[in-house]
């Protein structure tokens, strides 16, 4: 019973970093998607038209995104050598400097063209920060839990996501309460990412406290002896390149699915049709879906696995194309109980998809590459998902005047066809263990 009691402490503990270090990494990741939405168009690109100026805004988001992937290989290569840990400790570091140094930089306004410059650096590193995060923080929850419960611990660093934009949003909500439109955009929009400092640093107290994976540690004592020349990118790219192809697959949806619900509710409210009141709604909107999502998502993990990864993945993926043909009607109702249904729903449906994907993801790639393939995969999905989502949807919507919404609804049911295919190519994985590896079992061959 002891040592039941002193592994569950171990698992809940090793849990507890993954989803604070995460919460805090998303928290800033969020913000500068929301700032792009309200402030950062005029701020930073005044010459342009509010459309344009929002577009270009959401170019710098996008570009965040680029960078992603090469967060993911580096943090990655170094994951699978020298362990996850110590990769989580660095994404954060590098997250927390360049959200701060956001919070600091001066606008268009008072240096020019460099202010747009140095916002796009700060962007970079976020990104790159970001894309190393992902796969060390789920893979240190899934490889010491147990394989029957993967589902549901490895689901709380994806909560963590929903609880970093929870934060995030909480922070713009009280500010867009207390503040005028022109003070938020004079100086309160730097409260949110100066305050990243402080986050930052209790993310770091926690995870400097918790132990290395066991999983890693047995497979790098092998490792040492049977490839001590291990290069974890090319054992991807040679071994497994179908199950990153359909983490890819599997990416598309939910990626697209939430960055319409979560940024460019905001826009479309704002912009297409709305005024600068509806700020609020949409922010209490996401306020209490992003609350709710952050409970459910351990709870779907848990179902995960009993029913598979399967059968929740394609539900969210199938229910959130459907839910999208409502979401704008309801969004331009300016309705607030309509406005929070659509986002709520948006959130729960994400959900169905998010919760299982860390074990999902995790459960594909053998251990000595599992932090490069699952990241490489996550990662340059978000390239083709989220990194374009709000700019084509931006472009889908048209002109300010007339907007079709339903160009939008029907390029999140493309998203969503393909990941369909993707979730019945892949095999189920619930239950699995994760001491596989098809580079230890050449190296023994």
């Amino acid at each position: 019973m002891a040592t039941i009691a002193t592994e569950r402490a171990g698992i809940v503990k090793v849990v507890f970093a993954s989803l604070v270090g995460t919460a805090v990494e998303w928290y800033d990741f969020f913000l500068y998607g929301s700032a792009a939405a309200l402030v950062f168009g005029t701020l930073f690109f005044p010459s342009s038209d509010p459309v344009t100026g929002t577009l270009l805004a959401f170019g710098t988001y996008a570009l965040g995104f680029v960078a992603r992937p090469l967060g993911g290989i580096v943090f990655g290569h170094f994951g699978d050598r020298v362990g996850r840990k110590k990769m989580l400790v660095v994404s954060l570091m590098v997250m927390g400097v360049a959200t701060v140094a956001i919070g600091l930089l001066p606008t268009y306004a008072t240096i020019g063209v460099a202010a747009p410059i140095l916002l796009l650096t700060c962007r970079l590193a976020q990104g790159f920060a970001v894309g190393g995060e992902w796969g060390g923080a789920v893979l240190m929850a899934a490889e010491h839990g147990d394989d029957a419960r993967r589902g549901f611990w490895s689901s709380w660093p994806q909560a963590g996501v929903a609880l970093g934009n929870l934060l995030a949003t909480g922070v713009l909500w009280v500010l867009a309460l207390v503040q005028s439109d022109e003070a938020f955009k004079s100086w309160g929009w730097r409260i949110p990412f100066l305050l990243s400092a402080v986050l930052v640093l209790v993310g770091l107290w926690v995870r400097m406290t918790v132990e290395e994976s066991p999983v890693f540690k047995e497979t790098q004592a092998l490792l040492k002896d049977r490839r001590p020349d291990h290069q974890p990118l090319l054992e991807v790219l040679r071994r497994y390149p179908r199950e990153v192809l359909l983490a890819m697959g599997m990416r598309l949806a939910e990626n697209i699915g939430y960055y319409l619900v979560t940024v460019i509710s905001i826009t479309y409210l704002t912009t297409y049709a709305g005024t600068s009141a509806d700020k609020g709604m949409i922010l209490t909107a996401l306020l209490i879906g992003s609350a709710v999502q952050f409970v459910v998502i351990p709870l779907i993990g848990a179902v995960s696995d009993r029913v598979g990864r399967r059968p929740l993945y394609l539900t969210g993926a199938v229910g959130l194309a459907i839910w999208m043909y409502v979401f704008f009607g309801l969004l331009e109702s300016r309705s607030e109980p309509k406005i929070i249904l659509a986002v709520l729903v948006g959130l729960v449906l994400h959900a169905l998809m998010y919760a299982p994907q860390a074990a999902f993801f995790s459960e594909l790639f053998g251990t000595s590459v599992r932090y490069t393939g699952a990241s490489v995969g996550y990662q340059l999905a978000s390239i083709l998902a989220g990194a374009l989502a709000p700019i084509i949807a931006l472009k889908l919507l048209g002109d300010v005047t007339d907007p079709n919404p339903t160009a939008v609804a029907i390029y999140m049911t493309v998203a969503s066809v393909l990941t369909v295919v993707a979730v019945l190519l892949a095999k189920e994985t619930a239950r699995t263990s994760l001491k596989h590896d098809r580079t230890l079992d050449e190296a023994a061959d």
